[in-house]
C-alpha cells in the first residue's frame, strides 16, 4: 500500500492540467501526489487516434498547463495527431516533472467507511491510499454503439470510429457512417474518394456554423454542457453542442453530395440497413461515429451517481463531486475538451489544495 495526499487518475489533457496545478503550488510528485496512467507512454487517448487524422483537421487544440503547444490553426500542419499531440503531452510532463507512473490500470476506488477518511485506489500494481482523488479518465475506453434490431445479423464489418484504421481499408466498399458530429464528417470526407459508395445518417439534422472553433465558441459550448451536469444528468460531449464548422473541405463535401445527410435507419439487415418505409441501402461497412461515454466504472463502489444518471458537480470549483467532496472529476462533461480540461484541471488543483492540511 502506497500512501499519498492526492491520486490523479489519467495523464491525458485534464489529468496533466490538474497535476501541473498541484506541482505549481509546490507539491512534490511521488510524495504529496501521484499520477497514474494506463497508457505505455504520454498522450492519453491521442495515442490511438486514426492514422489519417492530421493536426490541420483537428477541432481545436488549446494550450495546456501553461506550456505553449506550438500548434497553428492556419491549416498548414500535416503532422498526424497521434504523433504531434503525444509529443506535446510528453513536453508538459517534462516541464512540470510530473513523474507519471505507467502503465497502471485502476480497478476500483473504495471508501474506507469514514467519509472524512482516505480513499483506497486499487490497481493492477497495488493500492494507493489518498486523501483526495482527481479522476481524469476521459471517455476513449468507452465507445458507444447504440442497439439496433438486426445488428447481430449483419454480415459486413461493423466498427466504432475508435477502431477506424484509415481510408484505405474502406476501398471498394459501401460504407454507412452513423453520427452527427465532427468525427463523422471527417471520416466521410476522407473515405469517400476510396469507397465504392458512402451514406451518412444522423438522428437530427446537422447544425452548421460559420467561423472557427475558437476559445470563445469553446467556452460557450462548455457552459451548455455544464447545465446538464449541474442538473445531475449524463453529460453530452462538448463537440456535440458546438455544431459543425463550414470549413472549405466541408463546403466541398456539401457541394459534391458526400455530406448529404439522411435520417436514421430503423433496422439492420445482413447486407445493409433499412428504414420504416421499406427503403434499403446495401452496405459492406457500418461505421459508428456515435460518441463515447465517461469511463468511470472504477468509481462505482463510491455510489456517486444522482437519480438522473449523472454525477452532480458543485462549488466552489464545479469539479468537486457533491456526493463525496474527496472526489474531483475533470475530463468529464464540460471539461472533455482541451479548453474545458485546462480550466477544470486548474480548478480541481485549487480545490484539492484548499482541502489539504499541507496547503494551510
Amino acid at each position: 500500500m502506497e500512501r499519498t495526499g492526492v491520486v490523479v487518475i489519467g495523464a491525458g489533457q485534464a489529468g496533466l492540467s490538474a497535476a501541473a496545478g498541484l506541482r505549481r503550488s509546490g507539491l512534490e510528485p511521488g510524495q504529496d501526489f501521484v499520477v497514474l496512467d494506463a497508457e505505455d507512454g504520454p498522450g492519453g487517448a491521442w495515442r490511438h487516434r486514426w492514422p489519417s487524422l492530421l493536426m490541420r483537421t483537428v477541432n481545436g487544440i488549446h494550450d495546456l498547463a501553461g506550456v505553449d503547444s506550438g500548434f497553428t490553426d492556419d491549416g498548414s500542419d500535416d503532422r498526424p495527431a497521434r504523433e504531434a499531440v503525444p509529443e506535446y503531452f510528453a513536453r508538459i510532463e517534462r516541464t512540470w516533472d510530473l513523474q507519471v507512473v505507467r502503465p497502471v490500470r485502476v480497478r476500483a476506488v473504495h471508501d474506507g467507511g469514514d467519509p472524512a477518511g482516505p480513499l483506497d485506489v486499487r490497481t493492477d500494481r497495488g493500492t494507493w491510499r489518498a486523501d483526495e482523488l482527481i479522476n481524469a479518465t476521459g471517455t476513449w475506453t468507452r465507445p458507444f454503439v447504440p442497439s439496433y434490431p438486426g445488428l447481430a445479423s449483419f454480415a459486413g464489418w461493423s466498427l466504432h470510429a475508435r477502431d477506424y484504421p484509415g481510408p484505405q481499408a474502406m476501398a471498394g466498399r459501401r460504407v454507412v457512417v452513423v453520427g452527427g458530429g465532427i468525427t463523422a464528417v471527417q471520416l466521410l470526407l476522407e473515405i469517400a474518394p476510396h469507397a465504392d459508395a458512402t451514406t451518412w445518417v444522423t438522428r437530427r439534422e446537422p447544425l452548421w456554423h460559420e467561423g472557427p472553433f475558437d476559445a470563445e465558441r469553446g467556452r460557450a459550448a462548455v457552459a451548455l454542457v455544464e447545465e446538464r451536469v449541474r442538473a445531475g444528468l449524463p453529460p453530452r460531449s462538448v463537440v456535440g453542442v458546438t455544431g459543425l464548422g463550414l470549413t472549405p473541405a466541408v463546403r466541398a463535401g456539401l457541394a459534391s453530395g458526400v455530406l448529404d445527410r439522411g435520417p436514421m435507419f430503423s433496422a439492420i439487415t445482413p447486407d445493409g440497413v433499412m428504414w420504416d418505409d421499406g427503403a434499403h441501402e446495401p452496405a459492406d461497412v457500418i461505421l459508428w461515429a456515435t460518441g463515447w461515454r465517461p469511463a468511470i466504472g472504477h468509481l462505482a463502489p463510491l455510489r456517486l451517481r444522482a437519480p438522473g444518471g449523472g454525477i452532480v458537480l458543485g462549488p466552489p470549483q464545479d469539479t468537486t463531486v457533491v456526493a463525496d467532496p474527496r472526489v474531483h472529476l475533470v475530463g468529464y462533461g464540460p471539461s472533455a475538451s482541451t479548453i474545458g480540461a485546462d480550466r477544470a484541471g486548474r480548478a480541481a488543483a485549487r480545490e484539492v489544495l484548499g482541502r489539504m492540511p499541507v496547503a494551510a
